[in-house]
Formats: structure tokens, C-alpha cells, sequence
């Protein structure tokens, strides 16, 4: 395994992290008691495969289900200086974040944690109530001065420039963001995290960064003779600033892909294969759409609140782009269809209806985009994983 130091915690960062969000048993709390005997060997040899490669970073969230309870099992029988343990707490008053963290800690069953995030700082309120006294950051700090954490951060799904704004804040010792090839927006928060020595943590780079564990042939042909996956993976770790990415195994098999990019980031030999398949899927997307790759996707388009109805229309403009290019219309669909489902974790609605007057006066060519988007990923509404209960 490869370690990075993860900005000001000090701490030796291993560059995957053992996610905690697709091992457990359910996404139901309530469902704690029905935990199969197979559903708890199943997240037990999912933590003893990563401790066993090297990772060692145990991360979790008290909005995973069954997950804290199920890791309680079995982490108090490793090691407990040899990992390094997280959990994120929603934003809420002092008083009802402390009871949540309680609760987290009685079901994992440790006396503390090494990083504790403040989970889905996704826009100004959320950031305003976590800030204000009497608010999430008060009562984490109190943890901290508890001895219960170590470090404080924060997981996010913000705009950039909101994400860019709380980090210049410097209350915090982490980030866990987005950014990877499909969607390279947040890479000035990235730099941001950098200048502050705030650890960098990437979240789902496999999942939300294009279903790359379900690629198309074209995006496979495309990053040959590396898998998707693979090259994914090596493009955010040649960057130093990005310390860890997350793996959200299901089961212990999940790791094996991941691991094979740590001799190609060992010995130097990655990075020209990257840029050659950078390179690649660039020329791709513009031949199929007319124009370069966008760095950032939020530039060009109003953000959905400015967009009659809704609209998000830079996640969809994205998205219809991306399919254009690689062929992932299994993307497209997992995506599209949050889209008024998923909160403040994924804002904005789609285009099952939408004012073509309205639209067409932010770009003539864009009502046509939303009935061919829609026609492509159009589905049933999905919710996100944690609101299937």
C-alpha cells in the first residue's frame, strides 16, 4: 500500500480508503436486528481484505444503515491503533449532532474516532446552521476537546465555489468532495484544500465517477489497456494534492481491480499511459460534441435556481455530453434520475417537463438537448441509497 501524509491531521493516509456504504446488511437502521449471520461474515471479510492490503482507513457514516452497527461487531477484536476510523454526523443543532455522535459511538462500540466529518454541507444554510452558535461545529469541536475525535471535517456535494468558501474558512482539517476525469469542476477546491493542508478525500470515484465498474465497450476500448477503473484511479493519484479515494466495496473481491494501480503509480510508468488515454477520450468527446471537455461544468449554464422550473441543467448537459462521447447511458440513468429525488444531495429536477420558451431563451439549442436527454435516461425516479427506507 501506498500512504500520503493527509494534510494537517499528520496522519499516514493510505490512497484507498475502505468506504462503509454498500457492505452492510441494510440502508434501514430499524433492520439492525434481522442482520444475517452471511451479511455480517460478508462486511467482516470485506475489513479483514482491506486491512489485510494495507487499508487501514475504516470509513463509515451514521446515515449508512446498518453499517456502524455491523462494524461494532468486529472492530473492537482488531488492532485499534492500527486503523485510523471515521464516521460522518449530519449538520443539525449542537444538541441533536451530540446525540447522533453517541449513537454512532455506541454502535461502533470505540471510545473515539480519528475523523469525525460533518456530513453534507450541500449549500449556504446547511453551512450557516453548521456555523452559527449552537450549531454542528460548536458540539464537534467539544468532541474533539472530549478526547472522542481527533480531527474534524467536513463531506460535501456543495457547488465549487461554496465548497472553495468553507474551506477558506480554515475551521476544518479535511474535505471529502468529488472530482475525478468525468467531472473535474471541483479541482480549485482541490487547490484550495492544498494551500490550507487540509486532507483531500475523493468520495465514490468508481460509482459517481461514471459507473466505471459497469463500463460501456467504448469507454473500455477507450482506456485500454487499462480498465476504467484503473485509469480513473491512477489519473487522481498522480495528482499529489488528492490523498485517498474511496472504495465502496460490496464484497472483499471489490478491492482486487483498485489495487492494481498501486505499481503503476509505484514506479513512474503510469503517468504516460494516462495522458495517452487522456488524450484519447478527449479527442473523443470532441469529435462527438463539437467542442473540449469542459474543466468545469458550471460555467456556462445557470445553476438550477436560476433556471425556470428547476432545471438542473448542468447536470444534464453534462451527462448528455459525457454519453455522447463514451457510451454510459448506465451513467446517465443512475444520475438523471435522482434528479428531483435526491435533496440537497443532488438538486435541481430533470426535464420530464419544462417551459421550451423559457429554456430556449438560455440557449436556442437546449430544449431539443432535454427531450433527447430525457428520452435517453428517462426512467423510474431513483432515490439515493440512504432514503431506501
Amino acid at each position: 500500500m501506498i500512504t500520503r501524509r493527509f494534510g494537517r491531521t499528520g496522519l499516514d493516509m493510505p490512497v484507498f480508503s475502505c468506504g462503509g456504504m454498500r457492505y452492510q446488511h441494510s440502508w434501514v437502521d430499524k433492520e439492525a436486528d434481522g442482520i444475517t449471520d452471511e451479511g455480517q461474515e460478508n462486511l467482516e471479510a470485506c475489513i479483514r481484505r482491506a486491512l489485510e492490503v494495507g487499508i487501514n482507513h475504516i470509513e463509515t457514516a451514521r446515515g449508512y444503515g446498518t453499517s456502524e452497527v455491523q462494524l461494532g461487531r468486529i472492530l473492537p477484536k482488531l488492532p485499534r491503533s492500527e486503523m485510523i476510523v471515521q464516521t460522518k454526523v449530519a449538520p443539525a443543532s449542537a444538541e441533536e449532532f451530540r446525540k447522533t455522535f453517541d449513537l454512532s459511538m455506541r454502535n461502533l462500540q470505540l471510545e473515539s474516532v480519528d475523523l469525525l466529518s460533518i456530513h453534507g454541507i450541500n449549500n449556504r444554510e446547511l453551512w450557516e446552521e453548521t456555523i452559527s452558535p449552537g450549531g454542528a461545529l460548536e458540539a464537534a469541536r467539544q468532541i474533539v476537546h472530549e478526547g472522542r475525535a481527533t480531527f474534524v471535517g467536513f463531506s460535501t456535494h456543495a457547488p465549487c465555489d461554496l465548497i472553495e468558501e468553507i474551506i477558506e474558512s480554515d475551521v476544518f482539517d479535511y474535505v471529502n468532495l468529488h472530482w475525478y476525469f468525468m467531472n473535474q469542476t471541483n479541482w480549485s477546491a482541490v487547490e484550495a484544500a492544498t494551500r490550507h493542508d487540509m486532507g483531500v478525500f475523493i468520495i465514490s470515484p468508481t460509482e459517481k465517477g461514471g459507473c466505471l465498474h459497469q463500463p460501456s465497450e467504448k469507454l473500455s476500448s477507450l482506456t485500454s489497456p487499462l480498465s476504467p477503473m484503473v485509469f480513473n484511479d491512477l489519473n487522481c493519484l498522480l495528482h499529489p494534492e488528492v490523498h485517498t479515494l474511496s472504495i465502496g466495496a460490496a464484497r472483499p473481491s471489490d478491492f482486487d481491480e483498485h489495487l492494481k494501480t498501486l505499481p503503476l503509480l509505484a514506479d513512474g510508468k503510469g503517468e504516460s499511459l494516462v495522458k495517452e488515454i487522456v488524450d484519447r477520450l478527449e479527442a473523443e468527446f470532441l469529435k462527438t460534441n463539437g467542442h473540449v471537455m469542459p474543466s468545469r461544468w458550471d460555467t456556462d449554464l445557470p445553476p438550477f435556481e436560476k433556471v425556470p422550473g428547476g432545471i438542473n441543467l448542468q447536470e444534464i448537459v453534462r451527462l448528455w455530453s459525457l454519453d455522447r462521447a463514451f457510451d454510459i447511458q448506465t451513467y446517465g440513468k443512475l444520475r438523471y434520475n435522482l434528479l428531483g429525488n435526491g435533496g440537497h444531495w443532488f438538486p435541481g429536477v430533470n426535464a420530464t417537463e419544462f417551459d421550451e420558451s423559457a429554456i430556449k431563451r438560455i440557449g436556442a439549442h437546449l430544449p431539443s438537448l432535454l427531450k433527447k436527454a430525457h428520452e435517453r435516461f428517462g426512467d423510474a425516479p431513483r432515490k439515493r441509497l440512504q432514503q431506501n427506507d
